[in-house]
């Protein structure tokens, strides 16, 4: 192998960087690996290795490919999988590290094995389901490939890749030996991107690349990352599986602003890794390309000029297959690669993957077949159907779900997570009898039903989410009621879960008695108070300022909804308007009926207008106007940009800002109350944006002793202000609340119509008061409010649809 002979060229250049900081220059690595090499001795012999990302792994692999010694690469640390494959193919020399001790172990003095004279590389296809089925990989394959690689993406002798991707994969592999081909150093490491370790580790070096697969892209996102963390980094790389392509356009855009490039690429361990890029310059307006062919590569279409199965050819298609020692033997048996991908050709001269011809997913960069999980299921006493797409499976067992799902995780090496398992009386079938697999992938097809019914849609996409759709406070409320009935339960997070996410979660009982989430609760609770004080039914304030607290809550988490900062200053205003619009209509009618109702109301500023007029309007006036100050300040990126930094600190100087203004401006001649205006109210919200934005326990107490401090007394009702800090106080400390079956969908219908209930009892409660029981006229109240929007959002998305 040229790149591994060749190392000595490179001189006193970093070639390693070790987990522990151990270091090496190619001059010395290149004597370590001269060393070993002079170990495996002058006759060509069959090396399994164990790999980690270690330093001593790596000159085992470059001392073998250095003296033509085929090296069979395997997991370090997995003994079962280490065992099968020495059972199989009865290596000569194993080579394997255990709690830092480094071995090898020479199984005989020679070979007992025909190793044709090109073999050089031995790679698993089949992940881990166990196969012992092997990709022989030739030298020119190895070196081919690499040399291709560090063309596309511009390796240098100066850069210093992060080698955190396993290197018995041959994703992480090739970034081993296309750095190592250039001269570049590698930066060894096991941790996770969002370990801070990782992240020492690039800063301490000045990093210059990083690769991931998806979910390494999901761990990043979630983590915060903003792509400027590391001024060092020249490009990014992701393969291992389909990134969606909203990520691929958001990370792009972020290399975009912050001076490094993200290749997205595609590959195969049977064209050695890869087989395609997508240059950067057309990431954010083809995301949903794989690209061109990599240099010295070609494409073909078989079954069709612009779309067809993905046939590939180049000096990196594999020499073929080996399931036994025989194999090793043999030389080429295939001359071009059918990927099994279906792919078409766009005008641009681009592909794009559209599907697969056969039932393989690519799961963490694992190329899992379906079948094979049936069957080793069926092994098992479990009769089963399996389904899944690159970031999951999901599973229809007869048996127990619970041992299927861990027998699957432990041969597989999935997270649970990525493993949905229902238990059914029998699989699902087709009228043609055979297996339903879009049943089996899509086990609680309501999810659809609820976005498409919520946002007027006839089509849902997979990757769509509450968030993104444009979900909001009182969306919010109907969505987690119809979810939580189609589901069971709700994970916290599941307003930014996609429609696939939601789908693949294990829908649990219903029972008599269910879990609503804390929020809608306090919602109908908030608006009922409201209506039955007004009514005089009971004498219970606070509804008001807590529903302030809960609008708070809400604006933190849609109206600041993760995006680009541009973005959440318009989210915020278009929250405005679906609450001032209908408003506003309500009081023009109001106005033209009634002699009650002034301009003012219209215009939604009777709270700083003096004379006499409705004064009741006052809280959906202040959130208005609230949601109009935020809006324009949100419009400016810096605003955003440091929110993003800093959204405890942010929130809790909104919340300072709230009481300077409460103290500072009281007394001032209000034409009303002044805990009923926008100024005096303002620390309210705050303190539900400060709730949701407390992440650690230490800003969730901070929180509970502000609103302990501030709230009591203030309205000099002890009971009043126990609503309002015993609403706070269940927004911190409780997500979901036990409710009977029969209350859920009351509630959620209570709570989702909110608005037109608060808008709507000021209108009917007088008409009614004097003929019916307060208790009656409370429920007619609320009953006509939740009428009124459902007639309100039929009516939406009758023009929806019109238009």
């Amino acid at each position: 192998m040229p790149f591994a002979r060749e190392l000595h060229r490179h001189g006193d250049r970093l070639a390693l960087v070790g987990p522990d900081g151990t270091t090496l220059t190619y001059a010395e690595l290149s004597r370590r690996v001269a060393a070993t090499a002079e170990r495996l001795g002058p006759v060509r012999r069959l090396v399994l290795l164990a790999a980690g990302n270690d330093i001593e792994p790596l000159v085992v692999y470059l001392a073998a490919l250095s003296a033509g010694h085929p090296v069979l690469l395997t997991a370090a640390g997995d003994d079962a999988r280490i065992a099968s494959l020495t059972a199989t193919y009865d290596p000569d020399v194993v080579a394997t590290g255990h709690d830092g001790t480094w071995r090898l172990a020479e199984r005989r003095p020679g070979t007992r094995h025909d190793l044709h004279p090109d073999l050089a590389l031995l790679l698993s296809t089949s992940g881990s389901t166990g196969s012992p089925k092997l990709v022989r990989l030739s030298v020119e394959n190895v070196q081919a490939n690499a040399a291709a690689i560090a063309a596309y993406l511009d390796i240098r002798d100066t850069d210093r890749a992060l080698a955190s991707l396993p290197v018995h994969y041959c994703y992480g592999l090739s970034v081993v030996n296309s750095n190592l081909l250039r001269g570049a150093a590698l930066l060894l490491t096991s941790e996770s991107v969002v370990a801070e370790g990782f992240w020492e580790l690039a800063r301490t070096w000045r990093a210059t690349s990083l690769h991931g697969v998806p979910y390494t892209f999901d761990l990043l996102a979630a983590s915060g990352f903003d792509g400027g963390a590391l001024p060092s980094l020249r490009y990014v790389t992701q393969a291992g599986g389909r990134l969606e392509p909203g990520r691929v356009r958001a990370v792009a855009e972020l290399g975009r602003r912050h001076g490094w490039r993200l290749f997205v690429m595609y590959g195969q361990t049977e064209a050695t890794a890869r087989m395609a890029y997508l240059p950067p310059e057309l990431a954010r307006s083809h995301p949903d390309c794989v690209g061109i062919p990599i240099p010295g590569g070609a494409f073909d279409l078989r079954g069709g000029a612009d779309e067809g199965e993905l046939i590939y050819r180049g000096p990196n298609v594999m020499l073929g297959y080996a399931e036994s020692p025989a194999d090793l033997a043999l030389g080429r048996t295939i001359h071009e690669l059918a990927t099994g991908d279906l792919a078409r050709r766009t005008p641009d001269g681009l592909y794009q993957v559209v599907g697969r011809t056969s039932r393989f997913v690519k799961i963490f960069g694992l190329r899992i077949d379906l079948g094979q999980v049936e069957r080793l299921l069926a092994e098992h006493g479990h009769a089963a159907a399996c389904a899944g797409d690159d970031t999951g499976l999901a599973l229809a067992v007869t048996g127990d779900a619970a041992t299927a799902r861990e027998l699957v995780c432990a041969r597989l090496g999935l997270p649970p997570d990525r493993v949905a398992v229902r238990q059914v009386r029998e699989l699902p079938r087709l009228a043609s009898g055979k297996i339903d697999y879009q049943r089996v992938q899509r086990p609680a097809a309501g999810v659809r039903d609820v976005f498409g019914a919520l946002f007027g849609l006839t089509d849902v996409d997979d990757d769509a989410t509450f968030v993104a759709l444009g979900g909001d406070s009182l969306t919010y409320v109907r969505a987690s009621a119809e979810l939580g009935r189609v589901l069971g339960h709700l994970p916290p997070d599941w307003p930014s879960l996609t429609v696939r996410e939601l789908e693949r979660l294990t829908p649990r009982g219903s029972g008599r008695v269910r879990r609503l989430e804390a929020v809608v609760v306090l919602r109908a609770l908030a608006i009922t108070l409201v209506v039955g004080t007004h009514i005089g039914a009971f004498r219970v304030m606070g509804g008001a300022h807590l529903l302030l607290v809960l609008a708070g809550w809400s604006f933190a988490w849609f109206g600041l909804a993760a995006g680009t900062p541009g973005d959440a200053g318009a989210r915020i205003l278009r929250g405005a308007a679906r609450i001032a619009v209908p408003s506003v209509l309500w009081l023009l009618l109001r106005l033209v009926t009634t002699n009650d109702v002034g301009w003012a109301n219209v215009l939604l500023v009777s709270n700083y207008t003096p004379g006499p007029m409705a004064r009741g309007y006052w809280f959906i006036e202040v959130l208005v106007q609230l949601l109009l100050v935020f809006g324009l300040l949100f419009c400016v990126p810096a605003v955003r940009r440091l929110e993003r930094e800093h959204p405890f600190g942010v929130a809790l100087a909104v919340l300072g800002a709230g009481l300077t203004l409460n103290l500072a401006l009281d007394g001032l001649g209000q034409p009303f109350d002044h805990a009923m205006s926008a100024h005096g109210a303002l620390w309210f919200f705050a303190l539900g944006w400060l709730a949701h934005r407390a992440a650690t326990r230490p800003q969730r107490w901070l929180v509970a002793a502000l609103a302990l401090l501030l709230v009591p007394g203030y309205f000099g009702d002890q009971l009043r202000d126990a609503i309002v800090v015993g609403g706070l106080l269940l927004l911190l400390t409780v997500r979901h609340l036990p409710v009977p079956a029969a209350l859920v969908r009351p509630l959620a219908a209570v709570a989702g119509a909110s608005l037109a209930i608060y808008l709507t009892h000021y209108a009917l409660y007088p008409e009614l008061a004097g003929h019916l029981p307060p208790a009656v006229v409370v429920g007619v109240c609320l009953a006509a409010g939740v009428a009124v929007q459902a007639l309100a959002g039929r009516s939406v998305r009758a023009a929806r649809t019109l238009l």
